[in-house]
Protein backbone atom coordinates (compact mmCIF):
# COMPACT_ATOMS: atom_id res chain seq x y z
CA UNK A 1 0.00 0.00 0.00
CA UNK A 2 2.83 2.34 0.97
CA UNK A 3 4.68 1.51 -2.26
CA UNK A 4 1.55 2.31 -4.27
CA UNK A 5 1.14 5.67 -2.53
CA UNK A 6 4.84 6.42 -3.01
CA UNK A 7 4.61 5.57 -6.73
CA UNK A 8 1.55 7.77 -7.14
CA UNK A 9 3.29 10.66 -5.41
CA UNK A 10 6.35 10.29 -7.68
CA UNK A 11 4.15 10.26 -10.75
CA UNK A 12 2.40 13.44 -9.58
CA UNK A 13 5.73 15.17 -8.93
CA UNK A 14 7.08 14.05 -12.30
CA UNK A 15 3.95 15.29 -14.08
CA UNK A 16 4.18 18.61 -12.26
CA UNK A 17 7.83 19.06 -13.25
CA UNK A 18 7.08 18.22 -16.89
CA UNK A 19 4.15 20.66 -16.91
CA UNK A 20 6.29 23.37 -15.30
CA UNK A 21 9.04 22.80 -17.87
CA UNK A 22 6.65 23.00 -20.82
CA UNK A 23 5.03 26.10 -19.35
CA UNK A 24 8.39 27.82 -18.92
CA UNK A 25 9.34 26.91 -22.49
CA UNK A 26 6.07 28.33 -23.79
CA UNK A 27 6.54 31.52 -21.78
CA UNK A 28 10.13 31.94 -23.03
CA UNK A 29 9.05 31.49 -26.65
CA UNK A 30 6.16 33.91 -26.15
CA UNK A 31 8.24 36.63 -24.50
CA UNK A 32 11.36 36.32 -26.64
CA UNK A 33 11.66 39.19 -29.13
CA UNK A 34 14.16 39.74 -31.93
CA UNK A 35 15.54 43.16 -32.76
CA UNK A 36 14.44 44.56 -36.12
CA UNK A 37 16.73 44.10 -39.12
CA UNK A 38 17.65 47.43 -40.70
CA UNK A 39 19.18 47.55 -44.17
CA UNK A 40 20.41 50.31 -46.47
CA UNK A 41 18.74 49.68 -49.83
CA UNK A 42 19.84 52.81 -51.70
CA UNK A 43 22.53 55.45 -51.23
CA UNK A 44 23.13 58.33 -53.63
CA UNK A 45 25.38 61.38 -53.44
CA UNK A 46 24.92 63.62 -56.52
CA UNK A 47 27.99 65.63 -55.48
CA UNK A 48 30.18 62.64 -56.39
CA UNK A 49 28.52 61.90 -59.74
CA UNK A 50 31.28 62.46 -62.32
CA UNK A 51 28.81 62.67 -65.19
CA UNK A 52 27.83 66.11 -63.88
CA UNK A 53 31.43 67.33 -64.43
CA UNK A 54 31.40 68.95 -60.98
CA UNK A 55 28.72 71.39 -62.12
CA UNK A 56 26.15 70.27 -59.60
CA UNK A 57 25.62 72.22 -56.40
CA UNK A 58 23.39 69.52 -54.93
CA UNK A 59 24.20 69.07 -51.23
CA UNK A 60 21.64 66.33 -50.67
CA UNK A 61 22.28 62.69 -49.84
CA UNK A 62 19.43 60.29 -50.61
CA UNK A 63 19.28 57.14 -48.51
CA UNK A 64 16.61 54.43 -48.38
CA UNK A 65 16.25 52.26 -45.31
CA UNK A 66 14.28 49.04 -44.93
CA UNK A 67 13.16 48.14 -41.41
CA UNK A 68 12.06 44.53 -41.01
CA UNK A 69 10.15 43.35 -37.95
CA UNK A 70 10.54 39.57 -38.12
CA UNK A 71 8.52 38.93 -34.94
CA UNK A 72 5.32 37.18 -35.98
CA UNK A 73 3.32 38.18 -32.90
CA UNK A 74 5.04 41.30 -31.56
CA UNK A 75 4.78 44.89 -32.72
CA UNK A 76 7.62 47.39 -32.36
CA UNK A 77 7.52 50.99 -31.17
CA UNK A 78 10.50 52.99 -32.41
CA UNK A 79 11.70 56.13 -30.68
CA UNK A 80 13.05 58.83 -32.98
CA UNK A 81 15.80 57.34 -35.17
CA UNK A 82 18.95 59.46 -35.29
CA UNK A 83 21.13 58.99 -38.38
CA UNK A 84 24.67 60.38 -38.69
CA UNK A 85 26.89 60.35 -41.77
CA UNK A 86 30.70 60.56 -41.64
CA UNK A 87 33.39 60.95 -44.29
CA UNK A 88 35.51 57.99 -43.13
CA UNK A 89 34.66 54.48 -41.87
CA UNK A 90 37.45 54.85 -39.30
CA UNK A 91 35.71 56.69 -36.48
CA UNK A 92 38.95 58.11 -35.05
CA UNK A 93 39.62 59.83 -38.40
CA UNK A 94 36.08 60.69 -39.44
CA UNK A 95 34.25 64.00 -39.54
CA UNK A 96 30.51 64.53 -39.37
CA UNK A 97 29.06 65.31 -42.83
CA UNK A 98 25.42 65.53 -41.81
CA UNK A 99 22.62 64.06 -39.74
CA UNK A 100 18.90 63.45 -39.88
CA UNK A 101 16.15 62.34 -37.50
CA UNK A 102 13.29 60.03 -38.49
CA UNK A 103 10.23 60.64 -36.26
CA UNK A 104 9.06 57.91 -33.89
CA UNK A 105 6.61 55.37 -35.30
CA UNK A 106 4.98 52.00 -34.70
CA UNK A 107 5.59 48.91 -36.84
CA UNK A 108 3.12 46.04 -36.87
CA UNK A 109 4.02 42.42 -36.25
CA UNK A 110 5.87 40.68 -39.07
CA UNK A 111 5.81 43.91 -41.12
CA UNK A 112 8.37 45.76 -43.24
CA UNK A 113 8.73 49.54 -43.42
CA UNK A 114 10.60 51.78 -45.85
CA UNK A 115 11.98 55.24 -45.19
CA UNK A 116 13.47 57.36 -48.00
CA UNK A 117 15.48 60.11 -46.33
CA UNK A 118 16.98 63.26 -47.91
CA UNK A 119 19.91 64.55 -45.86
CA UNK A 120 21.64 67.90 -46.23
CA UNK A 121 25.40 67.24 -46.04
CA UNK A 122 28.66 69.14 -46.14
CA UNK A 123 29.37 68.81 -49.87
CA UNK A 124 32.99 69.96 -49.61
CA UNK A 125 33.77 67.34 -46.98
CA UNK A 126 32.12 64.64 -49.09
CA UNK A 127 34.07 65.51 -52.24
CA UNK A 128 37.37 65.68 -50.33
CA UNK A 129 36.72 62.13 -49.08
CA UNK A 130 36.67 60.76 -52.63
CA UNK A 131 39.62 58.75 -53.94
CA UNK A 132 41.40 59.75 -57.21
CA UNK A 133 39.20 57.29 -59.15
CA UNK A 134 36.06 59.03 -57.89
CA UNK A 135 34.93 56.33 -55.45
CA UNK A 136 34.62 56.84 -51.70
CA UNK A 137 33.73 55.04 -48.47
CA UNK A 138 31.45 56.61 -45.87
CA UNK A 139 30.10 55.65 -42.48
CA UNK A 140 26.42 55.51 -41.56
CA UNK A 141 25.43 55.22 -37.89
CA UNK A 142 21.97 54.87 -36.37
CA UNK A 143 20.82 55.29 -32.78
CA UNK A 144 17.32 54.68 -31.41
CA UNK A 145 15.41 52.74 -28.78
CA UNK A 146 12.63 50.21 -29.32
CA UNK A 147 9.84 48.74 -27.24
CA UNK A 148 8.10 45.49 -28.09
CA UNK A 149 4.35 45.05 -27.72
CA UNK A 150 3.68 41.56 -26.36
CA UNK A 151 -0.01 40.79 -26.12
CA UNK A 152 -1.42 43.63 -23.96
CA UNK A 153 1.75 45.22 -22.62
CA UNK A 154 4.94 46.89 -23.77
CA UNK A 155 8.48 46.01 -22.76
CA UNK A 156 10.98 48.53 -21.46
CA UNK A 157 13.08 50.44 -23.98
CA UNK A 158 16.04 48.67 -25.57
CA UNK A 159 18.67 50.85 -27.18
CA UNK A 160 19.89 50.09 -30.69
CA UNK A 161 23.27 51.40 -31.84
CA UNK A 162 23.89 50.20 -35.40
CA UNK A 163 26.20 51.16 -38.21
CA UNK A 164 27.84 50.20 -41.50
CA UNK A 165 30.45 51.36 -44.00
CA UNK A 166 29.09 52.25 -47.43
CA UNK A 167 31.20 52.28 -50.58
CA UNK A 168 30.19 54.70 -53.34
CA UNK A 169 31.21 54.53 -57.01
CA UNK A 170 32.18 57.45 -59.29
CA UNK A 171 28.50 58.04 -60.06
CA UNK A 172 27.82 58.73 -56.39
CA UNK A 173 25.73 55.55 -56.04
CA UNK A 174 26.17 53.00 -53.28
CA UNK A 175 28.39 50.21 -54.55
CA UNK A 176 26.25 47.28 -53.41
CA UNK A 177 23.43 45.06 -54.58
CA UNK A 178 20.11 46.85 -54.14
CA UNK A 179 18.41 43.47 -53.70
CA UNK A 180 20.54 42.57 -50.67
CA UNK A 181 21.51 46.03 -49.49
CA UNK A 182 23.86 46.66 -46.57
CA UNK A 183 22.78 45.48 -43.13
CA UNK A 184 23.36 47.87 -40.25
CA UNK A 185 25.06 45.87 -37.51
CA UNK A 186 26.03 46.16 -33.87
CA UNK A 187 28.66 44.46 -31.76
CA UNK A 188 26.21 44.30 -28.84
CA UNK A 189 24.39 41.02 -28.04
CA UNK A 190 20.83 40.54 -29.27
CA UNK A 191 17.95 41.64 -27.03
CA UNK A 192 16.52 38.96 -24.76
CA UNK A 193 18.03 39.48 -21.32
CA UNK A 194 14.70 39.51 -19.49
CA UNK A 195 13.66 36.24 -21.16
CA UNK A 196 16.97 34.61 -20.26
CA UNK A 197 16.56 35.67 -16.62
CA UNK A 198 13.07 34.16 -16.54
CA UNK A 199 14.36 30.92 -18.05
CA UNK A 200 17.13 30.77 -15.44
CA UNK A 201 14.64 31.34 -12.61
CA UNK A 202 12.32 28.58 -13.81
CA UNK A 203 15.29 26.25 -14.28
CA UNK A 204 16.38 26.83 -10.68
CA UNK A 205 12.83 26.09 -9.51
CA UNK A 206 12.86 22.77 -11.35
CA UNK A 207 16.24 21.83 -9.83
CA UNK A 208 14.95 22.58 -6.33
CA UNK A 209 11.88 20.41 -6.91
CA UNK A 210 14.07 17.57 -8.16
Amino acid sequence: MADSESGGCCRCCFSFIITLGLTSLFMWLSLRADNPKITIKYFYLPALNKTFNNRTTNNTLIIELKLDNGNKDKGIYYDAINLTFSDNPNRSLSHLMGNHTIPAFRQGQNKKAKRIVPVEINRTMATLAAFPNGSAVFRVDMATAVRFRIMFWKTKRHRLMLGASVGVNDHGVGNFSKKKGIRLKSGAPEHGGCCAQMGLLVGLMVLVLL
